[in-house]
């Protein structure tokens, strides 16, 4: 019988994709952050736009980046002139004509005077000279040297203005290093015309790779990277000639034209460059744009480069900037950060892409429909941030919590106990009455055999109870224009966040309604309210906002009504008989008679009105002065940073009610 090894285990590092041990990734800053900007009047998608331009984390945010780019670009508009190549062959050209002619001088051969004719007779545009003396019989060598520099110039220089690093491959090259120049546009054609056919190139390409890898240095993986890589690169030649003057870039043309013929590659070569345009129609073909121009002359192919510098950095530029219709992060490309701004421009942008991700995986944000939307989740966090802020201004004593203690048998239980006190009619703590009285005769002799406890009146401790005041709470927040134009509205959204909150969690037993008004009332969710806007509507309808406070009142009949109006403007809207909204400034008897009746009214159900007043003008001074007097409230004009404080104090000091007032 064969007895079986027990089963071991190994250990190692986890292999499976993320970490499932690894701690959430902390959100609580950036949502912070989120939420400052909505409660000061920014959209959601404005607000996270604007926390990733700043960056989080010790990150670098999309605008730093987007500097760095900036700073890169300006170096790359001077990085030389784009005549360079033409120069070079202007010089070379000239040599070899005054070498000519010194060879020609002393001949005194009618054959040397026709030359030196036909010399003088050559174009004036360097391309025509240079054809005209394709096939001239040199006399002089360094003539002819100089001439076969520009013949081996041109093929470099036009060939490494296709393809990256081909001026260095084909330094001093034979035939058979052309030949090989022409198998590979060759073979190229045929793959970028496979790949423009949806055929399946995958071994197409590695064949490809395998045999002409050389020409590659930045070696592609695929035959996608090798496609775009020669595209960009075709498209940045056609901006650098267009970048030309007229008269550069025709002579240009023509010595790029000569030189292509020559080599038996201008078929080919067009073929491939209508190839790869058909292969990425987005590039930017043929559009003028910016070229460098500095004092070093460049040749074709590192104008060329330079180009393709260019424009890359201005589209990676345009892509951070996120500044057009439906731009994300998704649409910043990261290998040209990389190669611009280095291997940490692409962890920062990383980092971003990935709080991006977690602020919708870990339910703060919501995506529904193309808009993006703050979570409950989110609005709860908003309200608790904007509570925390408040009660850090609150002073510690006195504005605390407002339960009533010692409510007697029919109190709730608060876990605690005290001395007993005549008159208490709360239950008796039978355990800890005991324990005191046990460790009162602890040291007192006992006879043999005596277990009884005596107890004193001192040993007596009851259960403590309290009765909790339920209230129900009207906040009226303004939602007119000047609240925007006075800088007052965040304050008032931040303060309904942290009241909201400070109700639904503290004193679940309470009811909270929030009013927005301005031409018209209306009440208002969490969720709305956290992105809710200030109205451009004209009206500062305060009687629909109170009318709205007291049918939510009613509802509540056994709570200490709470009515709290925080506005900066006088009554200048009112409703109707028949419902609709009536506006006028300055404001007129009927809308202050309306909106006195409806202040009366919320008066006899028995709750009184506290205004908070944002606008020092007398007008509305003098008006809720009057108005709060009618319904036994106060009037508070804090300054805008103090809002929260003074309404949430108000708040615990009002819900109490008037019997513990």
């Amino acid at each position: 019988m064969s007895t079986r090894r027990p089963r071991g285990y190994r250990y190692g590092a986890w292999r499976g994709g993320p970490d499932p041990l690894a701690p959430p990734y902390d959100l609580g800053n950036a949502v912070d952050e989120i939420g400052d900007s909505v409660l000061g009047g920014s959209g959601v998608r404005e607000a996270l736009r604007e926390l990733l331009r700043r960056g989080a984390e010790g990150r670098r945010g999309l605008d730093e980046l987007r500097r760095a780019v900036r700073d890169r670009l300006r170096k790359a508009r001077t990085a030389g002139r784009m005549d360079g190549t033409l120069e070079e062959v202007r010089e070379l050209l000239e040599r070899a004509v005054e070498a000519e002619r010194r060879e020609l001088f002393p001949d005194p051969d009618d054959a040397a005077r026709l030359a030196e004719a036909e010399l003088d007779a050559l174009p004036e545009d360097t391309s025509g000279a240079v054809r005209a003396l394709k096939d001239w019989s040199w006399r002089s060598d360094e003539g002819r040297q100089a001439y076969e520099q520009i013949q081996d110039l041109l093929r470099r220089e036009v060939l490494d203005s296709s393809f990256a690093s081909m001026k260095q491959a084909l330094q001093n090259a034979g035939e058979q290093d052309m030949q090989a120049v022409k198998d590979m546009v060759a073979d190229l054609s045929r793959l970028v015309d496979a790949h423009n056919r949806g055929e399946d190139t995958d071994q197409q390409f590695a064949d490809f790779m395998e045999q002409h890898g050389q020409f590659f240095p930045d070696d592609p993986q695929s035959v996608e990277e090798l496609i775009d890589s020669l595209a960009r690169r075709a498209a940045a030649q056609e901006r650098m000639m267009a970048g030309l003057s007229p008269e550069q870039r025709a002579e240009l043309s023509e010595l790029m034209a000569q030189t292509m013929e020559d080599m038996g590659l201008a078929s080919e070569m067009a073929h491939l460059s209508d190839a790869l345009r058909q292969a990425r129609p987005d590039l930017p073909w043929g559009q003028r744009g910016q070229v460098p121009d500095g004092e070093q002359s460049l040749g074709l192919g590192d104008a060329t480069s330079a180009v393709a510098e260019l424009a890359d950095l201005e589209a990676l530029s345009n892509q951070l900037s996120q500044g057009y219709a439906g731009a994300s992060l998704a649409d910043v490309d990261e290998e040209l950060l990389q190669r611009a701004l280095g291997r940490s421009a692409a962890d920062d942008l990383a980092a971003l892409r990935q709080l991006e991700r977690e602020l919708e995986r870990q339910g703060y944000l919501n995506r529904s429909g193309g808009t993006l939307e703050l979570s409950p989740k989110a609005v709860r966090r908003l309200g608790a941030t904007a509570l925390r802020r408040v009660f850090a201004q609150l002073d510690a004593t006195g504005r605390g919590e407002h339960d009533v203690a010692d409510a007697g048998a029919a109190g709730e239980l608060t876990g605690s106990s005290r001395e007993w006190r005549f008159g208490d009619e709360q239950p008796l703590d039978v355990v800890r009455t005991l324990k005191n009285a046990v460790l009162r005769t602890a040291h007192e002799p006992r006879r043999d055999g005596d277990r009884q406890v005596r107890i004193a009146v001192d040993d007596f401790e009851v259960v403590e109870t309290e009765r909790r005041t339920g209230a129900a709470v009207a906040l009226l927040v303004d939602l007119s224009y000047s609240m925007a134009l006075r800088g007052t509205w965040g304050a008032a959204k931040s303060t309904a966040m942290a009241l909201h909150s400070l109700v639904t969690t503290r004193f679940p037993q309470d009811a909270i309604e929030i009013i927005g008004f301005s031409s018209t009332a209306q009440v208002l969710r969490p969720e709305t309210l956290a992105e809710l806007s200030v109205d451009t509507l004209q009206g500062t309808n305060l009687q629909h906002g109170l009318m709205l406070a007291r049918r939510f009142l009613a509802r509540h009949r056994d709570a200490e009504p709470v009515v709290l109006v925080v506005t900066d403007g006088e009554p200048t809207a009112h409703l109707e008989d028949d419902g609709t909204p009536f506006f006028c400034w300055p404001p007129m008897p009927e809308t202050i008679a309306r909106t006195v009746a409806e202040v009366e009214r919320v008066a006899r159900s028995g709750a009184t009105v506290n205004v908070f007043a944002l606008d020092p003008d007398p007008g509305l001074v003098h008006f809720v002065h009057d108005l709060t007097q009618r319904a036994g409230g106060r009037v508070f004009q804090p300054d805008t940073e103090r809002l929260g404080e003074y309404v949430v104090a108000d708040y615990l000091r009002t819900r109490r009610g008037r019997r513990a007032r």
